[in-house]
């Protein structure tokens, strides 16, 4: 018998900048590497639809429905499990990712359509989870997961952590919508190593997958650097937790890229005291953009008290090393750490200020106490009061915790400056561009963003499905006028700026993501969804 498991990818906001789902990637390949059928749903590009939902269900019959999540996306993914035992209550469901990994059982325990959770590391767990439902098998003889037996959770052995990631088979791309993802502009992901060193008390990643880090082969490594330059995307993101954490692993996938002349833009995650000029200019000649650093706090005794590790002198000479070579800094920085004060803030905006001078481009967020974090679980112990039980609270755009010395009305006030401060500066660039005196770089920054979220809203509402012409006994080649007349079809029933629609249809279509397409005697434009 096929065995055959249906994967869902719930939504995620365009602000948060997703890219094409990896970990859902990784498990569909150890699924089909094992013989069994996957289909993915992506519901970051693709609106939910129940309906359709049930056609999927009906259609594919799967004996086992994922999900991923993170926690400001689990309340998504838990709609999304409700809606498929609302429509087959007898189809299995799982999630995995870290929230539930760290909140397995009040997860399982306050949400009957989940009857599983998947604990880790998932490409082994899963495959040994599908041929347990399928045979009928005794679930606790499945490592690494957790699942609810009348009223009671259980929890089975753990999983140790796959040690030699090269027998992974490559991730299953073939069933990511990268399509949709390169129309708006989204990066493409990929990883080098698992495992995290450092014990930040705010990231529950060492936990999640492991102290030691791991590594893949260079030569692997950029076999598939190399594979997804096919795909057309502007931007390949090397989403280890820390690309730079073994300086000879770096220098040799930097030396393979080299080596095979490939003309790639790319970009990474660093801790500035991992990183060299020597380091740096190899991966600047290997094609390397920019480098984001976690600076987190101006306050070295803040530093200390996360555990973060690393200096203020560190970091300004890590920003002026990536200056130097040419790679541009970019840095985070969070408000609401254990100890936050009014001074420790102000000492924080005015580090960032100098940094910025000498080149580096960086962000705030608000701490957000996720399940796993020492932060979370000693929260009283560190002067932390948290204020929402909401997990789509836990974006990190405004805040869900105070310190004794800075109330949520203040951090909340801080991060809306600095949202107005970049929305000025927007502003500013469209003025420049009324006026033309906006450099070139300035007008594809904003017309690029507009672009953006333009076709984004396209695509979640279906505008080009419900608007898209079609017509009987057309010709293979694309009838002059068609792409103007979607245009103004669009604009008329959606209410849209007709200028910036038309930018953006013209622009998708010049890439390939907007496609004219034949079938039998109709016709019609519809997006590329897949690669």
């Amino acid at each position: 018998m096929a065995m055959r498991v249906l994967l869902v990818n719930p939504f995620y906001p365009i602000s948060e900048t997703p890219s094409p789902p990896l970990g859902l990637a990784y498990l569909a390949s150890a699924l089909e590497a094992a013989g069994v059928e996957v289909q993915l749903l992506d519901y970051v590009v693709f609106p939910f639809d129940k309906p359709h939902l049930e056609n999927v269900l009906n259609t594919f019959n799967p004996h086992l429905v994922g999900a991923t999540a993170v926690t400001m996306t689990v309340d998504n993914a838990l709609k999304v499990l409700r809606a498929v035992k609302d429509i087959s209550a007898q189809i299995p469901t799982v999630m995995g990712g870290p929230h539930v990994t760290f909140a397995a059982r009040e997860t399982l325990q306050g949400h009957p359509e989940l009857d599983l959770a998947v604990l880790g590391e998932g490409e082994r767990t899963i495959v040994e989870l599908i041929r347990a439902i399928t045979t009928g098998a005794d679930l606790g003889s499945v490592a690494g997961i957790a699942y609810r037996c009348g009223r009671e959770v259980r929890f089975t052995s753990s999983r140790p952590f796959i040690q030699e990631l090269d027998r992974l088979p490559p991730p299953a791309r073939h069933l990511l919508p990268l399509g949709r993802y390169r129309a708006l502009r989204m990066p493409i992901s990929m990883t080098t190593s698992r495992g995290c060193p450092h014990k930040c008390i705010f990231c529950a990643g060492r936990r999640m997958v492991g102290a030691k880090v791991r590594y893949r082969s260079p030569r692997l490594v950029v076999d598939e650097f190399e594979s997804l330059a096919n795909f057309g995307f502007h931007q390949i993101n090397l989403a280890d937790d820390l690309f730079t954490a073994n300086k000879p692993h770096c220098m040799a996938v930097c030396d393979q890229i080299e080596k095979r002349k490939l003309n790639i833009r790319w970009t990474s995650f660093a801790r500035v005291d991992t990183v060299s000029i020597e380091l740096l200019s190899r991966m600047r000649s290997a094609g390397c953009t920019a480098v984001s650093f976690g600076i987190e706090s101006g306050d070295p005794a803040i530093l200390k008290t996360i555990k973060k590790g690393i200096t203020l002198d560190q970091v300004t000479a890590a920003v002026e090393m990536c200056t130097r070579v040419g790679v541009a800094p970019y840095a985070s920085f969070i408000l609401g750490l254990p100890g936050e004060t009014e001074k420790s803030i102000e000492a924080t905006l005015k580090f960032g200020d100098r940094l910025k001078e000498k080149g580096l481009m960086y962000g705030f967020h608000l701490l957000a106490p996720f399940p796993g974090t020492a932060i979370r679980e000693r929260h009283e112990a560190y002067g932390i009061r948290i204020l929402s039980a909401d997990w789509s609270d836990y974006h990190a755009n405004r805040a869900i915790v105070e310190t004794s010395g800075v109330s949520q009305a203040r951090f909340n006030e801080l991060i809306v400056a600095w949202e107005d401060e970049f929305n000025m500066h927007l502003a500013g660039i469209g003025k420049r561009i009324e006026a033309g005196t906006a450099t070139a770089e300035e007008a594809e920054q904003l017309i690029g963003l507009e672009r953006t979220v333009m076709i984004y809203d396209l695509m979640m509402g279906k505008a080009v499905e419900r608007h898209g012409i079609r017509r009987r006994n057309l010709q293979s080649t694309v009838p002059a006028g068609t792409l103007a007349e979607l245009s103004d079809r669009i604009a008329n029933a959606e209410n849209l700026d007709r200028d910036k629609l038309g930018n953006a249809l013209s622009w998708a279509a010049k890439t390939g993501s907007l496609i004219w397409k034949q079938k039998g005697d109709k016709a019609g434009w519809k997006w590329r969804n897949y690669l």
